[in-house]
């Protein structure tokens, strides 16, 4: 492989690891922690990820438990939750936060795989640019004849066809995820 191809394998692999974050902020009816990575608790002032205060627990599929290191800070977490676009009303036991996970509704997985469609409709145009962009670089290479351009775009456009496929393999398990009851 050549450093074109090299650097363009590289974005993609970007594009599908943006793809997979996306994907791990949309809400399924299993619990998973990761719901919890974009909210900031108020700490002593500072700014705080809920993963930095606490310890996060999946006792059963569609509950999250939140065990604070320092009890202190446990109204501190309900707030930040309850404010945050969750959608998940929280209950504090005075020693630790259960997060239910509600089963969505049809109609809602359907939502939210078209969610998960956009999501991978945009991780495939960003493939797509980082392919036309390889492209340009060959073309405008000038260690590089005719043929070896030809070739060059050649890999660039397999390895562009592989990475489209694995992202829509990867919305294909998540949107299977999704509509399961």
């Amino acid at each position: 492989m050549s450093e074109i191809t090299d650097k363009a394998k590289s974005r993609m692999e970007k594009c599908l690891a943006a793809l997979q974050k996306n994907f791990s902020h949309v809400r399924t009816g299993r619990a998973n922690a990761h719901v919890l990575d974009g909210i900031k608790v108020d700490y002593y002032g500072q700014p705080t990820p809920i993963t930095q205060l606490a310890g996060v627990k999946v006792p059963e599929a569609s509950m999250l438990v939140i065990e604070p290191w320092d009890k202190s800070s446990l109204n501190a977490i309900q707030r930040a939750i309850e404010s945050s676009d969750l959608g998940i009303t929280p209950s504090n036991d005075g020693v630790s936060i259960r997060l239910p996970f509600p089963t969505p509704t049809e109609e809602r997985r359907k939502e939210l795989v078209k969610e998960c469609q956009k999501y991978t409709e945009e991780a495939r145009i960003a493939i797509r640019n980082v392919r036309r962009d390889a492209n340009e670089k060959a073309e405008h290479d000038d260690e590089y004849s005719e043929d070896d351009v030809k070739h060059e775009k050649k890999a660039i456009q397999k390895l562009t066809d592989s990475y489209i496929k694995r992202a829509d393999e990867m919305l294909k398990t998540k949107s299977s995820e999704i509509m399961e009851i």
